[in-house]
């Protein structure tokens, strides 16, 4: 599987994720999440959220078209 790996959520619960190459987009307001969400690279291809960002992002995930997504546990 070729693409990036992206995590999106509270940069305190995201930053060790640097570590492995994952390009971390910090968000903690539904508006930053939403605009980090948008300005994910084309060739991303999973996607690790926060319990509050998946929540905040729930209704864009069903697009078939978005990358995997996994939401780290609460």
């Amino acid at each position: 599987m070729s693409g990036t790996i992206a995590a999106i959520g509270d940069q305190a619960l995201l930053d060790g994720f640097r570590l492995a190459g994952v390009s971390v987009f910090p968000g903690s307001t539904d508006e930053e999440i939403l605009r980090a969400w948008t300005a994910l690279p084309t060739t991303t291809a999973i996607v690790i959220l926060t319990p509050r960002s998946a929540h905040t992002l729930e209704p864009v995930m069903a697009d078939p078209r978005s990358p995997m997504t996994v939401v780290l546990p609460a």
